[in-house]
């Protein structure tokens, strides 16, 4: 079994990215089990480090018990959202207690233009290379999520394939990296 934390850094009940993680559990290898980590946290503050509170530790403990962690994010001014970066302080501290050191990771994420999220993708790259994650190269899932999934959530004709091959990658990533 092969367990994958997924972090959506979206907190809007009709979030692209959620439906986004969602298309891409579907369509997950056999064998491949996912858990959504609820990133509606307070803001990271240091003075926590001693007693985290709840969510917070939850966050922590799921990323500690998964295999590798997919980030699925939206692109906000050129950059990851501040939802996404307040979950990984939480996730990467107290110093030297992170959460995140030496995971497989690999990033997706849907936009409504053709750029898809891959600004966001760069900066969050860099992130996870610092937090010291073994960040997967390739194959990237920067995508238009109007060519990817139909309104109802399901996936669009001729989207199946990308999809399908795109997660059965991230899967293998982390089976090869996982410690």
């Amino acid at each position: 079994m092969t367990k994958i934390a997924v972090l959506v850094g979206s907190l809007s009940k009709n979030s692209i990215n959620k439906k986004l993680a969602n298309a891409l559990e579907s369509v997950a290898p056999e064998g491949v089990e996912f858990t959504t980590v609820d990133v509606d946290l307070p803001l990271y503050n240091y003075d926590f480090d001693g007693a985290y509170p709840e969510g917070p530790a939850l966050l922590k403990q799921q990323i500690d018990e998964a295999d590798g962690v997919l980030f699925v994010t939206p692109e906000y001014n050129r950059s990851f959202s501040g939802v996404m970066k307040n979950a990984i302080d939480w996730g990467s501290r107290p110093w030297g207690k992170s959460s995140f050191n030496g995971k497989p990771a690999a990033i997706a994420g849907a936009s409504i233009g053709d750029l898809g999220t891959s600004q966001a993708q760069q900066a969050l790259r860099n992130v996870l290379l610092f937090l010291n994650m073994q960040v997967m190269g390739q194959p990237e899932a920067y995508l238009n999520i109007n060519k990817v999934l139909n309104e109802d959530g399901t996936i669009a004709q001729g989207s199946v394939d990308f999809l399908t091959e795109y997660i059965a990658a991230v899967a293998a990533h982390v089976e090869k990296n996982k410690a």
